[in-house]
C-alpha cells in the first residue's frame, strides 16, 4: 500500500486548485495527518478566514470516519467551546471536506510550549469550559475519544473550543476498525491501552490529562527520550501518575484531577460532577466562578455575560467537600446507591464506624448531582450532642438564618417546598430520632426533596431504602497499597502483598482501621505492623490532622458505637465477643441469655440495626457475626465485668452439646446437614476446645473424638490430630472406653497422614487400655485401626486378619461401615477381586440403608475401581461419577480429588490424554500435600504412574503443561463440572 504522506505530498498542490474552485482562496497547508491534510484559506464570498479539513486518502475506513466527524461535530455546532462545523462539500476530483472556523490562537498544546505551566486560575476556568463541552457531547452519546492539549483551540475571545471529532464516536453509527489505536497515548485512559472500548469515562481520564498537563507543563505520562511505544503503553496501565503536590499543586486540586484520572473508570466523576468539584475549587480560593455552559440552562447569575458571582454560587452550587485521598473499589455499593437514590425519597447508608459510609454517601451524591435542579447539600451531625439542634443545624447549612418570626421548621418548609434538593445528613446515630422525625416532616411538605443519610442503624420511618455497608474484600488490599504509597514513598505492594493481605484481614477490612495502618509505615514495616495488631487499640491512633475525633483512633471509633448502645445493648455486645466467627440464635441463648428469650431477640435485632452485628441468612440459617475488631472491644469489656470466665464454661458447654448431638445422628441421613452445621461452627469449636484444654479437658477428649470422621472429611488430618494429642496429655490415662476411641481416631487420621509409627503407637496404647475392660466395642476399633495400618504398609493378610475381627466384634455402624470398606481395599490387594467388590458393596448397601453419606462415598470409589479393572468401563464410570458429586456434596476435596484421579487412568486409557491430564492436575491439587486416597494403598500408586506416562507420550509438552495449568487452576466445583462434561 502506498505511503499516505507521499500521496498527499504529491496532491496537495492539487487540492489546493481544487479548493480555490470551490471558493477557498489562497489555501495554505497548516497540518496534516495520516489521511488528511488541513488548510487555512479565504473564503472569498464571506471574506473571512476559515479552516479546511480535506480527506486524501482513499480508503473506505477513512472515508467512515470523515462522515463520522462531519455528523459529531454537526450534531455540537453552536456550542461555545466546540469547534463549529460551517461547511461540507467535495471538491471536483471527489475529496471530501470539511470547513470550520479558524482560531489563530492555536492550541492549548503550543500555548504550553511556548509559556509553559498555565497559572491556577486559568486551568480551572479551562476546565470548566471544556466540561461543558464534554457534558454536551456526552449528552448527545458522542465520545470524542482523543481529548489531549492538541486539540484544544483558543478562540479570537480567548474561549478554549474543543477540537478534532475525527476519532469520535457517535452511538449506533460507523466504529472504529477493531484492533486499530486512535488516541494519543499520553492523554489515553489506561483500560483503553487494555484493550477496552472507549467511553465517557475514558473521555474524562483525558481531560483530566490535559489539566495535568496544563498546571505542570507536561504530560503526566510523556514519552522519554528513546522509550518505545510498546514501553510506554506499559508504564500509563500499570504505573500510578506522578503525583502533583511535588509541584506545588494545592491538595484539593490535586485530588480533583487524580480523581478524573482515576485507574478504574467506575471511580471518575461524570463531566458535570467534574465541572462541580472544579467550580467549587475557584470559589475556594477566591477565583471568580464560571458557569458551565450547557445548552437550555439559563446562567446562574442576573442575565448578560459574566463569571457567576461566588455569592451567588453559595445559593446554587453543592457544598460537596473535595476528595483529598483517591476513592477505592466500592463500584457495587456505588451503583446500588445510586440507583435507590434516584427510586426512593429517603435513602440511609449503614454500617460501623470507620466502614466508610460518608464517603461512599458522598461519591455517589457528586456523581449524581447533576439530576437535582437545585444542587446536594451536605449537613454535618457527627459533632452534634443534642437533637434539639438538628433543625438549626440544618437550617444554617442551608443559609438560613434564624431571624424570622416563623418557626425555623416552616422557614425550612417554605425554602425547600419548591427546591429539586438532595440534602445528606451525615452522621445521624446520635440525633437519629430528632434527624428521622425532622427528615418525615420535610418529606411530607416538599414533594421535589430527597434525602440521603449516613448513620449506624436506620431511621425507622416509613418509606426508607437502607442500604447495608459491609467491610471492604477484595479492594482492601488496594486502599492499603495507595493509602502506603502516600505515606511512604517507593512502597511496592508486590513485595509485601501476603502481609499487606493479612493485615487486611486482621482488621475486617475496615477502610478506618487499614488507613490508621497503613500511616503507621513511616515508622515500621508491614510485617513489625501485623505483629502488634494483638492490640490493635494501642498501635492504630492518630489519623489524619482535621478529622472528628472519633476518626482519630480505632478506639475512639468502636467506643462512639458502644456508647451510643444501652446498656442492655452495651452488656450483650460484651458477652457475645466470647463467640469467633459467627453464631446461630440457639448458641446465643445457650451462653448469653439472661432472661426471657424474647428479650434475647429483641437485643440481638438492636444490634443488628445498630450495625453491630452482622446478620446472614444461607438455605433458612440466620447467623449473626460480630466483627474480630468489635469482638476484642467486648472482650475487654467483659473481662472488667469478671463474667469472662463463667461465660467461656458456657460456651464450652453449649459446643459440647453439639458434638454430642452430631455423633449420635452422624450415621444417618442427617449427616450432610450435620457436616454443614459442624463446618459452619468450626470457629467456636475451635476456641471451645481451646479454652476446655485447660478448663476441662476430659471434655476435649469427647468433643474431639466426636469430631474423629470430620477431621477426616474435611482434610484436616493434622488439626484433629492435634487436639487428640492435646487432650489426651491433659487427662490421666485411665482405662475407659471414651479414651479408647479417641486414641482409635487418634491412630485412623495418623494413618491418613501415612505417619505409620504413630499410628501404631496410638493403636498400641489403646490396646494396653482395652486389656482392663471387658468392651467388644473398644477390640473392634483397635483393629480397624490396626487392620487399615497393615494394608498402607502392604500386609494385605494381616490387614484382612485384623478386619474379620473387627466387622465381627463392631458394636457400632460407623466403626462396621469403616471395616468393610477396608476389608474390600484388603481382598483387592490380596488379588480376590470378587471379595474385594462384596465387601465394599455391602458398606455401600449399609450406608444406603441409613442415610449414611461419607463412608458410602468412600465404598462407592472402591467399587468404581474394581469394575473398571474387571473391564466393566462404562459402569466404573457411571459409579465414578455419581461418586464425585457425592464428594462435591460433602464438601470433601480429598475424596473428590480420588474420583477425580481414577477417572483420570480411565481417559487416558480411552484416549483422551488432554482431558487426563486436566483431571489428573486437578486431584494433585485438590488432594493437597498427602495426596488423594488412591496413594495411600501401594498397589493403586502404579496406575498414576501409567496415566501420567501415557499422558505424557501421547501430548507434546507445551499441551502437556497447558492441560496441568488448568487443572491446576480447578476449584472443586469447576473439576466436578470438568470431569462430567459440562465445564
Amino acid at each position: 500500500m502506498p505511503d499516505p504522506f507521499t500521496t498527499q505530498r504529491d496532491v496537495s498542490l492539487a487540492v489546493a486548485a481544487e479548493l480555490h474552485a470551490a471558493g477557498f482562496d489562497d489555501a495554505e497547508e497548516i497540518g496534516r495527518g495520516g489521511f488528511g491534510i488541513v488548510y487555512r484559506c479565504i473564503q472569498a464570498e464571506l471574506d473571512r478566514t476559515v479552516a479546511v479539513k480535506v480527506l486524501t486518502a482513499d480508503l473506505e475506513e477513512n472515508r467512515e470516519r470523515f462522515v463520522r466527524e462531519q455528523r459529531a461535530m454537526g450534531r455540537l455546532t453552536g456550542h461555545p467551546n466546540i469547534v463549529g462545523v460551517l461547511q461540507v462539500g467535495r471538491t471536483d476530483t471527489g475529496y471530501p471536506y470539511l470547513v470550520m472556523t479558524y482560531y489563530r490562537r492555536g492550541s492549548l498544546d503550543a500555548r504550553i510550549r511556548r509559556d509553559g505551566p498555565l497559572p491556577l486560575a486559568e486551568v480551572l476556568r479551562l476546565g470548566v469550559k471544556l466540561v461543558g463541552a464534554l457534558e454536551t457531547a456526552h449528552r448527545a452519546e458522542i465520545l470524542h475519544r482523543d481529548i489531549k492539549p492538541g486539540n484544544i483551540l483558543y478562540t479570537d475571545y480567548g474561549e478554549p473550543a474543543l477540537s478534532d471529532f475525527g476519532i469520535a464516536h457517535v452511538t449506533g453509527a460507523f466504529k472504529t476498525a477493531t484492533g486499530t489505536f486512535t488516541g494519543s497515548p499520553a492523554f489515553t485512559a489506561p483500560e483503553i491501552l487494555s484493550g477496552d472500548p472507549p467511553s465517557k469515562s475514558s473521555d474524562i481520564y483525558g481531560l483530566g490529562a490535559t489539566l495535568f498537563c496544563a498546571l505542570t507543563g507536561h504530560a503526566a505520562y510523556e514519552r522519554r527520550s528513546g522509550e518505545q511505544l510498546v514501553t510506554q503503553f506499559l508504564r500509563i496501565a500499570t504505573e500510578p501518575a506522578p503525583d502533583l503536590r511535588e509541584s506545588g499543586t494545592p491538595d484539593d486540586v490535586a485530588a480533583v484531577i487524580e480523581r478524573a484520572m482515576a485507574r478504574d473508570p467506575e471511580d471518575r466523576p461524570s463531566a458535570l460532577a467534574l465541572g462541580d468539584a472544579l467550580r467549587q475549587l475557584q470559589e475556594n480560593y477566591g477565583i471568580p466562578v464560571d458557569e458551565i455552559p450547557l445548552q437550555g440552562e439559563p446562567e446562574l447569575d442576573q442575565p448578560g455575560r459574566g463569571p457567576v458571582a461566588p455569592s451567588r454560587l453559595r445559593r446554587t452550587l453543592s457544598n460537596l467537600p473535595l476528595e483529598l485521598t483517591s476513592f477505592v473499589g466500592r463500584g457495587a455499593e456505588l451503583a446500588a446507591l445510586k440507583s435507590l437514590i434516584t427510586t426512593y425519597r429517603l435513602v440511609t447508608v449503614t454500617g460501623i464506624g470507620g466502614v466508610g459510609k460518608t464517603r461512599v454517601a458522598l461519591r455517589a451524591a457528586a456523581d449524581i448531582s447533576g439530576a437535582f435542579r437545585d444542587g446536594v447539600r451536605l449537613v454535618e451531625l457527627g459533632e452534634l450532642g443534642d437533637g434539639c439542634a438538628v433543625t438549626d443545624v440544618v437550617a444554617a447549612a442551608l443559609g438560613l438564618r434564624d431571624d424570622s418570626a416563623a418557626p425555623l421548621n416552616e422557614v425550612l418548609i417554605d425554602y425547600l417546598s419548591s427546591r429539586e434538593l438532595l440534602v445528606i445528613l451525615d452522621n445521624c446515630e446520635q440525633v437519629v430520632d430528632a434527624a428521622a422525625k425532622l427528615a418525615e416532616m420535610l418529606l411530607r411538605a416538599c414533594p421535589d426533596l430527597r434525602i440521603l443519610t449516613t448513620s449506624r442503624e436506620g431511621l425507622g420511618i416509613g418509606g426508607e431504602a437502607v442500604l447495608p455497608l459491609s467491610p471492604l474484600a477484595d479492594d482492601a488490599v488496594m486502599l492499603f497499597a495507595e493509602r502506603s504509597a502516600a505515606a511512604v514513598r517507593g512502597f511496592a505492594l508486590a513485595e509485601n502483598e501476603a502481609t499487606v493481605a493479612a493485615i487486611c484481614s486482621r482488621l475486617d477490612g475496615l477502610p478506618l482501621a487499614i488507613e490508621l495502618a497503613a500511616a503507621k509505615l513511616r515508622a515500621m514495616s508491614p510485617e513489625q505492623i501485623l505483629e502488634r495488631l494483638d492490640n490493635r487499640y494501642a498501635l492504630l491512633t492518630r489519623g489524619r490532622r482535621g478529622a472528628p475525633p472519633r476518626q482519630q483512633s480505632l478506639a475512639w471509633s468502636v467506643g462512639w458505637s458502644y456508647d451510643l448502645c444501652t446498656p442492655a445493648e452495651q452488656r450483650l455486645w460484651a458477652r457475645l465477643s466470647v463467640f469467633a466467627g459467627s453464631f446461630e440464635l440457639q448458641a446465643a441463648e445457650d451462653v448469653c441469655g439472661e432472661g426471657h428469650p424474647v428479650d434475647l431477640i429483641d437485643l440481638l435485632t438492636s444490634l443488628v440495626d445498630k450495625s453491630i452485628l452482622i446478620r446472614t441468612e444461607s438455605n433458612g440459617v440466620v447467623r449473626f457475626r460480630l466483627l474480630d475488631t468489635l469482638r476484642d472491644y467486648g472482650r475487654e469489656k467483659i473481662h472488667e465485668t469478671g463474667d469472662y470466665i463463667q461465660l467461656r464454661r458456657r460456651h464450652l458447654d453449649s459446643y459440647r452439646r453439639l458434638t454430642r448431638d452430631a455423633a449420635a445422628e452422624w450415621f444417618s441421613s442427617r449427616q450432610i446437614e450435620w457436616i454443614a452445621r459442624l463446618e459452619r461452627e468450626l470457629p467456636n469449636l475451635r476456641e471451645a476446645i481451646e479454652f476446655g484444654l485447660t478448663a476441662s479437658p476430659e471434655v476435649v477428649v469427647r468433643m474431639a473424638t466426636d469430631l474423629g470422621v470430620f477431621w477426616a472429611t474435611h482434610g484436616l488430618f493434622g488439626e484433629g490430630r492435634r487436639w487428640l494429642d492435646r487432650a489426651l496429655a491433659a487427662t490421666p490415662p485411665e482405662a475407659t472406653t471414651e479414651r479408647i476411641e479417641a486414641l482409635y481416631y487418634a491412630s485412623l487420621l495418623a494413618c491418613g497422614q501415612r505417619d505409620l509409627s504413630a499410628a501404631a503407637a496410638r493403636a498400641q496404647e489403646a490396646r494396653g487400655l482395652a486389656e482392663q475392660l471387658e468392651d467388644p466395642g473398644a477390640w473392634a476399633r483397635i483393629a480397624v485401626a490396626d487392620g487399615f495400618a497393615a494394608l498402607l504398609a502392604g500386609d494385605a493378610d494381616g490387614a484382612c486378619l485384623c478386619l474379620d475381627t473387627a466387622v465381627d466384634r463392631a458394636a457400632d455402624l460407623t466403626t462396621l461401615a469403616m471395616a468393610l470398606v477396608l476389608l474390600g481395599r484388603a481382598h483387592e490387594l490380596r488379588g480376590d477381586a470378587d471379595a474385594a467388590l462384596a465387601f465394599n458393596q455391602r458398606a455401600v448397601e449399609l450406608s444406603e440403608s441409613h442415610g449414611e453419606s461419607v463412608i458410602r462415598s468412600w465404598a462407592v470409589w472402591s467399587v468404581g475401581i474394581e469394575s473398571w479393572r474387571n473391564a466393566q468401563r462404562q459402569q466404573a464410570v457411571e459409579l465414578l461419577e455419581d461418586g464425585l458429586q457425592l464428594a462435591q456434596q460433602l464438601r470433601d476435596t480429598r475424596t473428590a480429588a480420588s474420583y477425580l484421579e481414577v477417572l483420570a487412568w480411565i481417559a487416558a486409557e480411552e484416549g483422551r490424554q488432554a482431558q487426563a491430564a486436566v483431571m489428573l492436575a486437578a486431584a494433585e491439587k485438590l488432594g493437597g500435600a498427602t495426596g488423594n486416597y488412591a496413594f495411600l494403598f501401594p498397589n493403586l500408586a502404579a496406575f498414576h504412574a501409567d496415566c501420567d506416562q501415557r499422558i505424557r507420550s501421547s501430548i507434546d509438552a507445551q499441551a502437556y503443561e497447558t492441560a496441568r495449568r488448568t487443572g491446576q487452576s480447578l476449584r472443586l466445583d469447576d473439576a466436578v463440572a470438568y470431569a462430567l462434561g459440562e465445564g
